[in-house]
């Protein structure tokens, strides 16, 4: 029964841009399937009320649909599509920004013992849980707001304080957790990949990075790729091919001046690399990119 109100609640109160009148709320539908669809994934607890999603990065592959939800504590480079959707079964779902500051309040005052210590590695930085009660059942009175505005800026911070708790005490808290510790291994890698989003097109290495980062090069190194599931320099590949891909919307003739301007000295190692991420060549792609075909695939959120 949960699943099916969160549906309606959400099918009623969807907008055009996704936003929806709770400030970190995000409210998503889409009706037709499509091809894979680059993004960056954002810090958000993601649930789907209906349909099922795929998300991929680096080499691993997640799947979420109604019974589960899916968390992201890092900002990474995805690749998602949707399944099982179709204008008379779209996919509905939501979007909740993570906050920092207000998960490191509730660290700040949970007891001694409430929490299981955090392991010393780091953790991957996009995970699929099980779906509990307390957490659908919060997520539900959130979107309840919705039809009632004067309650919406005195109950809003409780119900997401609420839903924040159950998340860092969940199956997947301890990826959570760590987005408020100001000294965890997570926030040493989400300042190497601020930096490399930053400086995507400069040349860089890895010894560098890792000491901006406070860490060893290997210890850098194996939590990066355990927190992204991807090496330092693919991660960086992967930025300057969507940025490119950004550029050639406006820049569709001058494919050599986007391959410079994103950190590429050879045009033809940008195109190499181009057609394996997108499976066609940088100028079909932009010829596509001007004239998309209708029912194209909406990305809706990570």
């Amino acid at each position: 029964m949960g699943f099916d109100e969160l549906r309606t609640l959400l099918s009623r109160h969807v907008r055009p841009d996704e936003t929806s009148a709770i400030d970190g709320l995000h409210i998503a539908k889409v009706e037709q399937p499509g091809p894979p669809s680059p993004t960056m994934s954002g810090t958000v607890l993601t649930v789907l009320a209906q349909g099922a999603k795929r998300l991929a990065v680096g080499d691993r592959v997640h799947e979420y649909r109604p019974g589960a939800y899916l968390v992201t504590s890092v900002d990474l480079p995805v690749t998602g599509y949707f399944v099982d959707v179709s204008p008379e079964h779209p996919a509905v779902g939501l979007a909740i920004v993570l906050e920092p500051s207000l998960i490191a309040d509730l660290l700040l005052h949970a007891g001694p013992g409430d929490l299981p210590r955090l392991r010393a590695t780091a953790l991957p930085g996009i995970a699929v849980a099980a779906m509990t009660p307390e957490l659908l059942d919060a997520l539900i009175r959130l979107v309840r707001l919705l039809d009632r505005p004067r309650d919406q800026a005195v109950l809003a911070p409780l119900i997401k304080r609420e839903i924040f708790w159950w998340l860092i005490t969940g199956e997947q808290g301890g990826a959570v957790r760590q987005l408020g510790l100001a000294d965890s291994n997570l926030s040493h890698i989400t300042r190497a990949v601020r930096w490399i989003r930053d400086h995507y097109a400069e040349p860089f290495r890895v010894e560098d990075v890792a000491r901006l980062s406070g860490m060893s090069p290997s210890a850098f190194y194996r939590h990066f790729q355990t927190v992204t599931a991807l090496s330092p320099i693919q991660f960086q590949k992967q930025i300057r091919l969507q940025q490119a891909r950004l550029l050639l919307v406006t820049h569709a003739r001058d494919i050599t001046a986007v391959a410079h301007h994103v950190g590429y000295d050879s045009p033809s190692q940008f195109s190499r690399e181009y057609r394996r991420q997108y499976g066609v060549p940088p100028s079909h792609d932009a010829a596509r990119l001007h004239n998309p075909a209708p029912g194209g695939l909406k990305e809706a959120y990570g």
